[in-house]
C-alpha cells in the first residue's frame, strides 16, 4: 500500500509535538501549573520538586478548584476557561487578561509524563481525581477531600514517554536552579500570593502573602527574595503616559551586578524576558555603569490588553507591544527620573563592606540588644533630590585645566596632636556641619587622595578623583546639551554598503543622528554616505559605527552605539581633566567639592558606577571599639 504524502497525525503525536514547544524543561512545567493556580484565584501555592523535577513535581493551591465535568475536560487539547468571548461571539485573542489561555499545558504534560490531578471546588464536599499516563487517560474517580478546596497536581517521571528529550537536559542542580528562578519571578509579580518552594526536601523559598498594599507590599516582597540590601538601595519607579504605566524598583548604580540575570521584568503581571525591555534598562543606565556592569531592577509594565500581544511565543515568555517606542521611552525616562531624584546617594553595601573589613582580627562583637541595632543606612533614604549649594562654587576651585597654583605648605597636612591647625583651614569651615550639608564638613585629606568629612552623625570618606570626575562629566554633558555636538567634515565622504532595510532605518533617523554629530545621506541603493562625524571621536571606524547603529535601530529602535561612544569619550576627557589622586587640596577646595557633590545629580558614583564616597555612621564606629 502506498503511503499518502499528507496524513493526519494521531492525537498522541500531536500532543507530544506540542509538549516539545510548551514543556522545554521541568521549570516549564512549574511555570504552567503555577500560572493555572494564579488564574484560579489561589492565595497560597506550594511547590515540591525531586530529582531536578524529573522524578516528581507537586503543585498545590487553594484556588477555586474544578467540578468533575471541568476536570474531565481540562486534559483535552485546547480546552480552556480563560479566553473571553468578544461581542461577535468569537474568542477574543486580543484581550488576554489571564496568565494561561492556550489550553495546551495539561494535555502536553500528560502526554510525556504520569500526571495526576486532584481537585475540590470551593464549597463542595467531594473531591475528584484523574490520571493521565503517556497521553492515556484512566478516568475520573472520587478522591479524599483536600480540606480547604483547590487543586493538587502531581507530575512523575517527566519525559518518560519521550526519553530522547532527557539527553538534552542539564544536571539536577541546574534544573533546580531553573525551577527556583521561575518561582522567584512569579513571587515578585504577585506579592499578594504566598509561594513556598521545596527542592529535594529542603526549603528554598518561603514567602507568605504580603499584608500591605501598593509599593509597600512590593518592596517587602523584593526584599524577602533579593535580600534586605536591595530594599536599602532601591529607587522607586512609578510613571504613567498614554495609558501605559511603569512601576517597580531599580537599584542605585553603585549596587550593580556582573550580568543582567538580576533584572526582573513583568508585563501585566506576567514574567517575561524581552529584548526591548532589557535594552531600555541598558539605555537608562548607560550613563552610569560600565558595559560589563548591570543594575538590579524589578519593573512592571501595565497597559491595556489590546496594546500588547502575549501570543507570540508558545511558552508566553516574549511579548510584542503595539507602540514599542512609547514603552521603551517611558522605561528610560522613568529610570532616569528616579536616578536624578536620588541625588548623590551611593550604595549602602559599600559602607557595610568597609565596616566588615576594618574589624580587628578575632574581634567578637557584643551581643545585639533584643530590638536589634539600627541600620547605619537609615538616614540615606531621606536624601532626596540634589540641593543647591549654599553659595555658588567658582569654577576657579575645580577648573579641570587649573594649574597647581593653590598648593598649601606640606606641613599644613597631617598635623600631629598638639600642633596648631593650618591657618585658613579652620576659618573655611563651621565647627559643626549645618543640617543641609549631608556630606558634612571637610576635616582632613588622607594620602593626598581621600577627603575625610564630619557629618552630623558620622563621617564621610570621599575619593577626590572619582568625585570630581563625575562633576566634570556632568558639566561637559550640560555643555554639549546646550551647544550641541561639534562636528568635523571628512575630506572624502565614507561610503558604507548595507542592505536596503538597514539603510532605510538609518536615513529615517537623519535628524537624530545629526544632533549627535553624524551627518549622513543616501548614496544609491542600500548605500550610505557619511560626510561629517563627531569631533570628539578623533579616530573613528566609520564602517563599524554605521553597522552598529543599524543593528541598534533594528533591535532597540535607538542609536545606542553612537551615544555610548560619545559618552565614553566624554568620560575619558572628564577622567583626565579632573583632580588627580596625589593632588593636595586646602580646606576651601575640599568643602567646595563636597558642596558641589550635594548639588550634582548622580555624584554618588563615578562614570563607571564605582562609589565616590563611603559614609560610616558614628553608632557603627562606636560598636567597632566596643562602646556600644
Amino acid at each position: 500500500m502506498t503511503q499518502p504524502i499528507i496524513r493526519r497525525l494521531p492525537p498522541e503525536t500531536v500532543n507530544r509535538i506540542a509538549a516539545g514547544e510548551v514543556v522545554e524543561r521541568p521549570a516549564s512545567v512549574v511555570k504552567e501549573l503555577a500560572e493555572n493556580a494564579l488564574d484560579a484565584g489561589a492565595k497560597r501555592i506550594d511547590i515540591t520538586a525531586e530529582g531536578g523535577g524529573l522524578v516528581r513535581l507537586l503543585i498545590e493551591d487553594d484556588g477555586k478548584g474544578m467540578s468533575p465535568e471541568e476536570l474531565e475536560l481540562c486534559i483535552e487539547r485546547h480546552a480552556t476557561s480563560k479566553l473571553p468571548i468578544a461581542e461577535d461571539g468569537q474568542d477574543d485573542l486580543l484581550n488576554i487578561s489571564t496568565m494561561g489561555f492556550r489550553g495546551e499545558a495539561l494535555p502536553s504534560i500528560g502526554s510525556i509524563a504520569r500526571l495526576s490531578i486532584t481537585t475540590q471546588a470551593k464549597g463542595a464536599g467531594d473531591a475528584w481525581a484523574i490520571l493521565v499516563e503517556g497521553g492515556k487517560t484512566k478516568g475520573i474517580a472520587p478522591a479524599a477531600p483536600l480540606g480547604r478546596g483547590g487543586t493538587r497536581i502531581e507530575v512523575r517521571d517527566l519525559f518518560y514517554a519521550t526519553p530522547a528529550r532527557l539527553k538534552f537536559l542539564k544536571s539536577e542542580r541546574s534544573e533546580n536552579l531553573g525551577i527556583a528562578d521561575v518561582v522567584k519571578r512569579m513571587a515578585m509579580s504577585r506579592p499578594d500570593v504566598g509561594f513556598f518552594l521545596t527542592l529535594d526536601g529542603r526549603k528554598r523559598l518561603s514567602v507568605a502573602a504580603e499584608r500591605g498594599e501598593g509599593s509597600e507590599a512590593r518592596i517587602a516582597r523584593m526584599s524577602a527574595i533579593l535580600g534586605s540590601d536591595f530594599g536599602e538601595n532601591a529607587l522607586e519607579v512609578d510613571q504613567e503616559r498614554d495609558g501605559v504605566r511603569i512601576f517597580g524598583f531599580a537599584s542605585l548604580p553603585t549596587y550593580s551586578r556582573g550580568s543582567s540575570m538580576h533584572q526582573y521584568l513583568f508585563v501585566n503581571g506576567r514574567p517575561v524576558r524581552d529584548k526591548l525591555l532589557g535594552g531600555a534598562v541598558r539605555g537608562a543606565y548607560q550613563d552610569f555603569l560600565a558595559r560589563d556592569r548591570h543594575p538590579v531592577v524589578a519593573l512592571n509594565v501595565e497597559l491595556p490588553t489590546d496594546l500588547v500581544d502575549v501570543n507570540v511565543h508558545p511558552a508566553k515568555a516574549e511579548v510584542r507591544f503595539r507602540d514599542a517606542g512609547l514603552v521603551r521611552g517611558l522605561i528610560v525616562g522613568s529610570l532616569r527620573h528616579a536616578l536624578a531624584a536620588a541625588g548623590h546617594r551611593a550604595s549602602t553595601t559599600v559602607a557595610g563592606y568597609a565596616l566588615g573589613r576594618v574589624r580587628p582580627e578575632g574581634y567578637q562583637p557584643p551581643q545585639a540588644p533584643p530590638g536589634g541595632y539600627q541600620s547605619h543606612t537609615a538616614s540615606l533614604a531621606g536624601w532626596g533630590a540634589p540641593r543647591p549649594p549654599s553659595e555658588p562654587i567658582q569654577d576657579r576651585v575645580f577648573d579641570p585645566g587649573m594649574s597647581a597654583r593653590v598648593e598649601p605648605n606640606p606641613s599644613d597636612y597631617g598635623a600631629g596632636m598638639g600642633e596648631d591647625v593650618p591657618a585658613g583651614f579652620e576659618a573655611a569651615q563651621p565647627a559643626s556641619p549645618p543640617p543641609d550639608w549631608p556630606l558634612g564638613v571637610a576635616r582632613a585629606q588622607l594620602h593626598e587622595t581621600y577627603v575625610v568629612a564630619q557629618t552630623g552623625d558620622g563621617i564621610v570618606i570621599v575619593d577626590q578623583h572619582a568625585a570630581h570626575e563625575r562633576l566634570v562629566y556632568e558639566r561637559m554633558k550640560k555643555m554639549i546639551a546646550e551647544t550641541g555636538v561639534q562636528r568635523q567634515r571628512l575630506l572624502v565622504p565614507e561610503i558604507v554598503n548595507l542592505d536596503e532595510a538597514e539603510a532605510r532605518r538609518l536615513l529615517e533617523r537623519t535628524e537624530e543622528l545629526e544632533e549627535l554629530g553624524l551627518v549622513i545621506e543616501a548614496f544609491g541603493q542600500g548605500a550610505i554616505a557619511v560626510r561629517e562625524t563627531p569631533a570628539l571621536l578623533k579616530k573613528l571606524d566609520v564602517q563599524g559605527l554605521i553597522r552598529d547603529l543599524a543593528d541598534d535601530l533594528a533591535e532597540y529602535d535607538q542609536a545606542l552605539s553612537l551615544k555610548e561612544k560619545l559618552e565614553d569619550v566624554v568620560g575619558t576627557m572628564a577622567c583626565h581633566g579632573s583632580v588627580r589622586s596625589g593632588r593636595r587640596l586646602n580646606g576651601e577646595e575640599m568643602n567646595a567639592l563636597l558642596r558641589e557633590m550635594e548639588a550634582t545629580p548622580h555624584s554618588g558614583q563615578c562614570n563607571h558606577g564605582r562609589p565616590t564616597y563611603v559614609e560610616l555612621k558614628l553608632s557603627d564606629i562606636e560598636r567597632l571599639f566596643g562602646r556600644r
